[in-house]
């Protein structure tokens, strides 16, 4: 199957990590021009050592919300051409919900959630003025089960999946796709932090007895970014081997 990427522009926060170095070079595969976004300057020159001249680095703080309209504005006003938006980006701070400091909840919804709010407000002007444009955000499997320790999570990615559907409804008639990809329990820094134990606990809820794999989610991105899922919006992609099922 054809999925006819080449030369597409795509922004992807978060790119960084497990799954979005793997969606950046996947992107990259397909021969599209990646915007690499980092709240760290150090991260930024890593990525670029790694991944080159030929695409663009901006340092963009998703837990700043006083700098960050103006930071994505110098992205989509230098970058007007945006075709794909891949919303990656996203952090935990967990706590059960009588221990959760003030901090540790703002923190979590403002990168997961009111981050999203700012970037799409200056990505969609331009996409409904190319009359084209795919959005995939990725959400989470615990968005839909809940998790102890994690309510400022939880509520940070099943707010975006509200969001998503309700966005996806106002700009269907523009040939715009908005969709989400939500992962179960996939191999990152983030699930090495856990111990034997954690791992074991989780292992017993996932038919398929294995983590997944960070190419997982990136494989399903570069479908949903294609013209060949045209006629899909507004839906949220469940890959996390069998733990949930709707």
């Amino acid at each position: 199957m054809n999925f006819n990427l080449k030369n597409k522009k795509v922004l992807i926060t978060g790119s960084s990590g497990g799954i979005g170095s793997s969606l950046s070079k996947i992107f990259l595969k397909m021969e599209c021009k990646i915007i690499f976004t980092s709240s760290d300057n150090n991260k930024l020159n890593e990525l670029k050592n790694k991944f080159g001249n030929e695409n663009t680095y901006y340092l963009l703080n998703l837990s700043d919300l006083n700098s960050l309209p103006s930071s994505i504005s110098k992205i989509t006003e230098e970058n007007t051409d945006i075709d794909i938006f891949i919303n990656n980006a996203g952090i935990s701070k967990d706590n059960l919900f009588l221990r959760m400091k003030v901090d540790q909840w703002n923190e979590v919804i403002n990168v997961n959630l009111n981050s999203n709010f700012f970037i799409l407000k200056s990505i969609l002007p331009n996409m409904i003025k190319n009359k084209k444009g795919n959005i995939i955000g990725i959400t989470s499997v615990v968005a839909n089960t809940g998790n102890p320790g994690q309510t400022n999570y939880t509520a940070s990615k099943s707010g975006m999946i509200s969001m998503y559907k309700s966005l996806a409804l106002e700009v269907a008639q523009r040939n715009i796709n908005i969709n989400l990809i939500a992962p179960g329990f996939i191999q990152t820094p983030m699930t090495e932090k856990l111990n034997d134990k954690q791992k074991n606990s989780i292992m017993e809820k996932i038919p398929m007895k294995k983590f997944g794999h960070p190419d997982d989610i990136a494989n399903l991105a570069v479908y949903l970014a294609s013209d060949v899922s045209s006629y899909i919006t507004g839906q949220t992609f469940h890959v996390n081997g069998g733990m949930l099922m709707l």
